[in-house]
């Protein structure tokens, strides 16, 4: 069972990263009039000099992302999921992404978590949109630690990155120091378990690992595998898993189309196939109200990871 860290939204994380790193990395940060929500405004603070508004323009600051990062200097360009991955798609292909620029497109108020935002805010395709880009990095961190150790990694990369960030408070599952060996490309095992795995990115992980310890309870051996990098997967780590197990559940606060699960799918399929469901948002829009009450409405709670293994492991041995 995961000791009790406290909480922390990853959008706060990311902007304290942010700060603590500009001595150390010299690059820029743009946001289009949204820093005190995307947190960049911490940045601001310490590196007035390095910040730049570009106003409510998103596609315009890609393109100026786009522009300063040509000349050698990484640049992060910060806004909500929903703009940055929906409205300023075209530019973040043709002219982050082709070019293959150093730009770290760092979007929070992801997924449905954004509550009261409602549908038009809930961005539950981006995963699914900057996936399919060539030579995009898709990241979701899933707590404060891990963004910051995102942020570090997205730094020492060279190239276009996608870090996928949360305005909700989340619990803290990992001590700094064991975000060492943090990179693109690797999953993390925070739970044994030989019936089943589960593998969660985001706010879900934490959900995930409730699940299990219920699971636990009820006499059911539940993996956790926390998959912060969902392009590329660790797929190592979820070929031993998939073999291991027999049985695999993906949950996420993303659609089940594109998404971790569809990741997860592909690759298994090719692979090694094995039984699998996918925890997420079935093909429909969100809707305004808490953050909790949405997330239980679009069933993306612990008690709902639970319910999908158990319906499975059920069918499997049927």
């Amino acid at each position: 069972m995961r000791k009790d860290m406290g909480k922390q939204a990853t959008r706060d994380a990311y902007g304290q990263a942010l700060a603590d790193l500009s001595s150390r990395f010299d690059f820029v940060v743009l946001d289009a009039d949204l820093s005190k929500s995307t947190k960049t405004a911490t940045f601001q603070k310490v590196c007035p000099a390095r910040f730049v508004n570009c106003g409510i323009a998103e596609t315009n600051m890609m393109g100026i992302a786009a522009g300063i990062a040509s000349t050698g200097r990484p640049v992060f360009a910060s806004t909500f999921a929903m703009f940055a991955a929906g409205r300023a798609y075209d530019a973040v292909r043709n002219g982050i992404a082709y070019p293959r620029l150093n730009v770290k497109i760092a979007a929070t108020h992801a997924g449905l978590s954004v509550g009261e935002d409602g549908a038009t805010h809930q961005c539950i395709e981006d995963i699914a949109l900057m996936r399919v880009i060539p030579g995009m990095v898709v990241c979701c961190p899933a707590d404060g630690p891990s963004t910051t150790a995102a942020v570090r990694a997205a730094l020492e990369h060279d190239g276009p990155v996608y870090l996928r960030l949360g305005r909700l408070a989340v619990p803290t599952l990992y001590e700094p120091d064991q975000l060492s060996d943090f990179s693109f490309g690797k999953g993390y095992v925070l739970r044994e378990g030989s019936d089943v795995c589960i593998v969660a990115t985001g706010l879900m992980t934490a959900l995930a690992l409730d699940a299990a310890q219920s699971l636990w309870a009820g006499g059911v051996s539940a993996a956790v595998l926390d998959m912060p990098s969902i392009k590329p997967l660790d797929e190592n780590l979820l070929l031993s898993f998939a073999q291991k197990t027999g049985a695999v559940v993906t949950a996420e606060e993303h659609s089940v189309l594109g998404g971790l699960g569809g990741a997860v799918a592909e690759f298994l399929g090719e692979h090694c196939p094995v039984p699998m469901r996918r925890v997420g948002v079935r093909d429909v829009f969100g809707s305004s109200g808490k953050a909790a009450d949405v997330l239980s409405f679009y069933h993306l709670t612990a008690q709902d990871i639970e319910r999908t293994v158990l319906e499975l492991l059920k069918q499997n041995k049927g």
